[in-house]
């Protein structure tokens, strides 16, 4: 890909030429005019010819593909950050490959206050347990140490660690040698990050947002809260992202909503929404989701935690929807989704539906639905925020969730094609550093879900990465490539388009170049996923591979 030296200006209009544009307002596109940050032409080669000398940039595409820019709808930034620069767990193999990690990443940094780690899980071990804080102890030579599990829903501490949080032993969720819940959680952590200083923070903040945008994410979705960052934390990160360059944030606040004071509260913390991670539940992996029935391998009759009822989420939905304010919740099990769902449903009769789902309230994660809580979505306007890594990571007959579920009921997870065939509006995320800011292989996650029935089509979950994350904060003139629109825009190095769809039959009709369907990568599982090699935000360049 080359491109002239002109200057950028505010009014600095460039052409790209000679590539793939993926656009509806032109399935054959080969060519895009941006100006003034926003996307004023699209459209054939031919056509091109006439803009060339009229603007101050022409970028020859050489073939590369032009698509709008990813929308990450749900991120942890600093914790993002941290992980990619502190001590990643994700890879070890066993529990004795994790403690040696541990050990090492102590000895190289004597300066750390506190050791942070991320992204290890138990069940991918062969020794099915998580460390002991002896073993932890004895790993980290005294040090403070804090290791969430992958969900970030329990963690595993050193005793150095406890001895800075006085009374955590008389917390909800404390275990003497097991990973941390509750409210146990949530003041460890407190005490772990609060031992960051600001320039660890924003060092991490800005290696997040980097990374983002070299995987040619343009926006992402903040997701902090009083139970899982903190109000410095999440205003420093909209601060920074609005002075420097690189991808857009709209920052979620968790924090529940009882009247017009709290709202106008959140709006002061510069948030969208008071939504994002508001615990309704907690996680499958550290059996904290809420279910209906028991878990299958935890003890006998446990169901799990339930944060909120629906008579809670009945009030922060009318609250925020009075003020005008987005509202939201984390919800993974069928119980708290129940929950969601009646709590969403009062609101309405207290409001009107009209006004219910004229707010576009959200739903994070969503996975344990059923065919009622599909049509409930569909109903009450419910965006679901999913996360199709999850069932990448943790779906199949062999993986976490049918170990904590059973079978059957794993099976039902993340039904994406159901809720799409209701209407309901879904956004595409990654719940970084749960899972990693991968946005090609969300889709392909999607597209080839472990359950085929719940499949969508690579268009599908294109649209759910790029224009659903714009829905979810309530823009529908954003994440596409139309006259117009922002330009924010991602070029990628990539093979032959195609169009795939889970039925075959779809799939041989859209390939037809008759059918006017414009072709993305082929993400078929093994097929090397494009690369990113320019990512554009309003018009300006936030990312570049170097040597292109």
């Amino acid at each position: 890909m080359t491109e002239s030296t002109a200057p950028q200006s505010e009014h600095h209009t460039v052409l790209l030429r000679g590539g793939d544009v993926h656009s509806p307002a032109d399935p054959f596109a080969t060519a895009m005019v941006v100006e003034r940050g926003h996307v004023a032409w699209v459209g054939s080669e031919g056509a091109a010819d006439s803009f060339a000398s009229g603007v101050d940039e022409v970028i020859d595409l050489d073939g590369a593909l032009v698509t709008p820019a990813f929308t990450d709808a749900h991120v942890h930034t600093t914790s993002t950050g941290l992980a990619l620069t502190g001590l990643d767990l994700s890879g070890a193999r066993t529990l004795d490959e994790a403690l040696g990690l541990l050990r090492a990443y102590v000895a190289a940094h004597p300066g750390d206050r506190v050791v942070l780690g991320h992204g290890w899980d138990a069940t991918r071990w062969p020794e099915q347990r998580h460390p002991s804080r002896g073993e932890l102890d004895a790993a980290a030579g005294g040090r403070p140490v804090y290791l969430p599990r992958v969900d970030v829903h329990s963690a595993v501490v050193t005793t150095a660690l406890l001895d800075l949080v006085p009374g955590v032993t008389g917390l909800t969720g404390f275990h003497p040698d097991a990973p941390l819940t509750g409210a146990a959680h949530h003041a460890v952590r407190s005490a772990a990050h609060g031992a960051v200083s600001p320039q660890q923070r924003a060092d991490a903040q800005r290696a997040a947002l980097r990374h983002a945008a070299s995987l040619g994410i343009g926006t992402v979705h903040e997701c902090g809260g009083p139970d899982i960052s903190d109000e410095e934390d999440f205003a420093a990160l909209l601060k920074l992202a609005a002075a420097e360059s690189g991808p857009r944030v709209f920052g979620y606040w968790a924090e529940q909503v009882a009247d017009e004071k709290d709202a106008r509260r959140i709006g002061e913390l510069g948030a969208v929404g008071a939504a994002g991670d508001l615990f309704v539940d907690g996680s499958l992996g550290s059996h904290t989701a809420c279910l209906h029935e028991p878990y299958a391998d935890g003890p006998a009759g446990r169901t799990g935690t339930a944060h909120l009822d629906a008579a809670q989420i009945a009030a922060h939905v009318t609250a925020c929807t009075e003020a005008g304010l987005q509202a939201g919740f984390h919800a993974i099990g069928d119980a708290a989704v129940s929950a969601v769902v009646e709590g969403v449903r009062a609101a309405a009769e207290t409001l009107g539906l009209p006004r219910i789902r004229g707010a576009r309230h959200r739903v994070e994660h969503a996975e344990m639905l059923t065919p009622e809580t599909v049509a409930a979505f569909a109903e009450l306007g419910l965006t679901a925020s999913v996360q199709p890594a999850f069932d990448a990571a943790w779906g199949g007959e062999e993986g976490m969730y049918a170990q904590r579920l059973g079978v059957e009921r794993a099976r039902t997870l993340n039904p994406y094609a159901a809720l799409l065939r209701a209407g309901v509006p879904l956004a595409f995320g990654s719940d970084s550093p749960v899972t990693p800011l991968d946005p090609w292989g969300t889709v392909r996650a999607a597209a080839f879900h472990r359950t085929p029935e719940h499949r969508v089509s690579v268009r599908a979950g294109f649209t759910a990465h790029t224009r659903g994350g714009w829905r979810a904060v309530g823009r529908d003139d954003a994440g596409i490539l139309v006259p117009g629109a922002p330009a924010d825009y991602a070029v990628w190095r990539t093979a032959d388009l195609v169009v795939q769809a889970p039925d075959d039959r779809v799939a041989r009709w859209s390939t037809d170049p008759r059918s006017g369907t414009p072709g993305l990568p082929d993400l078929t599982p093994g097929a090397e996923l494009p690369v990113c090699l320019r990512t554009v935000v309003f018009g300006h360049t936030v990312y570049a591979r170097p040597n292109e």
